[in-house]
Parts: structure tokens; C-alpha cells; sequence
């Protein structure tokens, strides 16, 4: 009768890993399901370590790499899929991270949209992302009660604008951009009609830091409706605002 993986290697069943002085603890089969040729997979797939992989002083393997976001390629190995947190900022790390350990895969579905398999098996770069810039904006209103010491009550952000050249707005935002206001038009073309399908400012800033902008301005304006002459009835401002995003080649 065969024997298994762990009784015929010196590896054991449960493998410790020191991962940027963060330590971990799988299967020894979860480490082998990583695809063929990627780090991972060299290092453990055979029936005796390598002699190049170091250890640490408890015998754990050592990589010297991000161990906050290892845990994230583990996951992927065990369930050959990847799910990740809604608004994690440190996509482009991640894929940083799944480029040492030569996971292809993921490393693809962490890149930019239009991104082909050619540029992330390591073979001919394709055009770098184009400089330009992007302009968020929004609309809110809050009420100011006649007492100057209870809290402002602020109503839920109605839409969130975006105007840029359209090619960068489509790259950045994808499906999650409303083009209803100004449709069927071409790329090369700026709009200032567009806007997200969410409301959530810091989402449309998470898609932006991914994409590599950085917000150079911003500015915003308040304006008060009032025409009562009780001066015990609340306020209701308007505020608009305007945050302003650069990437430079």
C-alpha cells in the first residue's frame, strides 16, 4: 500500500513557516498545491528540503517577506481562489508578493484591468499606465441645530462625480462606473458627467491608490439656504466638494 506525502519525505504534516518574523502553520499539502515551478512549490514538492532555504533558531523555514500579507497567499493556496477584503489598500504589495513567490496566477487577477498573460509570465512588457489626472467630487447637506453645542447631522452623500479622460476613468473605476449621463463616448475624450454606482468616497479612493494616484488638491465650498427670521430653526447647509488626483508616469 502507497504511503503518504508526510511518511515518505522529512518533511512533517504540519509545516512552520517564518514569514517576515511572522509565523505560520499549514499542511504540508496545501504547500505542494502551489503551481508547478512557482518558489513554494520548488521548495517543498520534492522528499527533502532545499539547502538554500534558510531557518530561523526554532528550525521554522524563513522567508524574508511580508508577513501581513502572506496570509492572503495561503488562503489562495488552499482554496485556489482568491477573496479579499472589500477595500484592502495594499493590492499592488500583494501582487509584489505574488511575484517573488512566482504564483503567475494571482499575480494576474491582482493587476490592472487589460493586463496580458505575456507581461505576467515575465515576457514582453506592454505600454506603461498613462500620467493624467482625476477630479472626485461630491454633493452633501447638513443641519446645524440651533443649539451651537449638539453635533452636525450629516445626510448620506447623494452621488459621487467623476471627471477625467474617459480611457483613465474606465481604467480606474471599471463596472463600477455610471456612464448613463454621458454615453457612447470614445476614450480619448474628457467627461464630467460620469459618476460611481456607490457612495462610499474612501472605495473610490482605495481604486485610486491601487491604480497608483495620489491626491494633490482638494477644496470645498459651503452655502447656507436660510430666510427664517426665527433664529431658534435649524440650519441646512449645501456643501460641495472637489478632491483632485495625479499619476505621472
Amino acid at each position: 500500500m502507497a504511503q503518504s506525502d508526510s511518511h515518505c519525505s522529512s518533511f512533517p504534516e504540519i509545516v512552520e513557516l517564518n514569514v517576515g518574523g511572522q509565523v505560520f502553520a499549514t499542511r504540508l499539502s496545501t504547500l505542494r498545491a502551489a503551481p508547478q515551478h512557482s518558489l513554494l512549490w520548488t521548495t517543498f514538492a520534492g522528499d527533502a528540503p532545499r539547502r538554500d532555504v534558510p531557518r530561523d533558531r526554532k528550525g521554522r523555514f524563513f522567508f524574508d517577506r511580508d508577513g501581513s500579507l502572506f496570509r492572503y497567499i495561503l488562503d489562495y493556496l488552499r482554496d485556489s481562489n482568491l477573496v479579499l477584503p472589500e477595500l484592502l489598500g495594499e493590492r499592488r504589495r500583494l501582487q509584489k508578493e505574488a511575484d517573488f513567490f512566482l504564483l503567475h496566477d494571482l499575480s494576474k487577477r491582482l493587476g490592472p484591468p487589460g493586463r496580458g498573460p505575456e507581461e505576467t509570465q515575465g515576457g514582453p512588457a506592454g505600454p506603461p499606465c498613462s500620467s493624467g489626472y482625476i477630479t472626485i467630487g461630491y454633493r452633501g447637506t447638513y443641519t446645524i441645530g440651533r443649539d451651537i453645542q449638539t453635533d452636525a447631522k450629516f445626510r448620506r452623500v447623494a452621488r459621487i462625480t467623476v471627471c477625467s479622460k474617459i480611457s483613465l476613468a474606465k481604467e480606474v473605476f471599471g463596472d463600477t462606473l455610471n456612464e448613463s449621463r454621458d454615453p457612447d463616448r470614445t476614450p480619448d475624450k474628457y467627461t464630467a458627467r460620469y459618476y460611481l454606482k456607490y457612495n462610499f468616497l474612501e472605495q473610490a479612493f482605495d481604486r485610486l491608490a491601487e491604480a497608483r494616484f495620489h491626491m494633490v488638491a482638494c477644496s470645498s465650498t459651503g452655502t447656507c439656504a436660510y430666510t427664517s427670521i426665527d433664529p431658534n430653526e435649524d440650519k441646512i447647509w449645501t456643501s460641495y466638494t472637489e478632491y483632485v488626483f495625479s499619476r505621472s508616469t
